[in-house]
C-alpha cells in the first residue's frame, strides 16, 4: 500500500500526491496545489488547532485527550510529587534525573544566576501598578538578552549553557518581582 494521500485539486483538474508521515500530512506539502504559476500555493486553517500535530518531541509526550503529559517518559503527576525545579529541568535538559551529587552541583551551577541587575529592577518598576504579572514577566524575560552581550553567541555552545543557566537561575526571581 502506498503512503501517500491523492488529491485532486478541482479549480485546475491538476493532481498532487502528498506523503503520509506518522498519520499526518505536512501543512508545507500542500503549497504545491496552485491555481496558476504566481499563486502562493494552498495553506492549511484548523481554529484552535483543534486536528494540528504540531511536532514529535523526544522530550514532551502530550495527549490532551486523555489526559497525559509526560517529561522523558516520566508522568506530570509524578515529578509535580517527587521532584524539585531544578530536577525536573535538569532532566529536560539532559535527558534523566539526576543523581544526589549531580543536583548538589547543579544546584550551585544554577544558584550562582538568580541574583537581578539593579537595572533590571528599575526595568521592571517602569510598568503600569496594574500591569498583568505575566505580561511584566515576558516582557522582561526578552530584556534580559540586552543585560547580556554574550547571549548573541548561539551557536558556541559554552555561551548556551550560561544562557540556560542564567534563565532557570533567574525566572523565580522575576517572578517573584513581577
Amino acid at each position: 500500500m502506498d503512503n501517500t494521500l491523492a488529491v485532486t485539486d478541482n479549480r485546475t483538474g491538476k493532481f498532487a500526491s502528498l506523503p503520509i508521515h506518522d498519520g499526518a500530512v505536512r501543512a508545507l506539502d500542500l503549497r504545491q496545489l496552485k491555481s496558476d504559476s504566481g499563486d502562493f500555493g494552498l495553506m492549511t486553517y484548523d481554529p484552535a488547532f483543534l486536528n494540528t500535530a504540531s511536532c514529535r518531541s523526544a522530550i514532551t509526550y502530550l495527549d490532551g485527550e486523555r489526559g497525559v503529559l509526560r517529561y522523558r517518559g516520566y508522568p506530570i503527576e509524578e515529578l509535580a510529587e517527587n521532584c524539585s525545579f531544578l530536577e525536573v529541568a535538569n532532566l529536560l535538559l539532559l535527558g534523566e534525573l539526576p543523581t544526589e551529587p549531580e543536583l548538589h552541583e547543579w544546584t550551585q551551577l544554577v544558584k550562582r544566576h538568580t541574583m537581578l541587575h539593579e537595572n533590571i529592577k528599575k526595568f521592571i518598576d517602569g510598568f503600569h501598578y496594574d500591569a498583568h504579572p505575566m505580561g511584566i514577566l515576558i516582557a522582561t524575560v526578552a530584556a534580559l538578552s540586552t543585560f547580556y552581550p554574550d547571549a548573541k553567541a548561539v551557536r558556541a555552545a559554552a555561551s548556551r549553557k550560561v544562557q540556560i543557566l542564567r534563565l532557570i537561575g533567574k525566572m523565580p526571581t522575576l517572578a517573584a518581582y513581577a
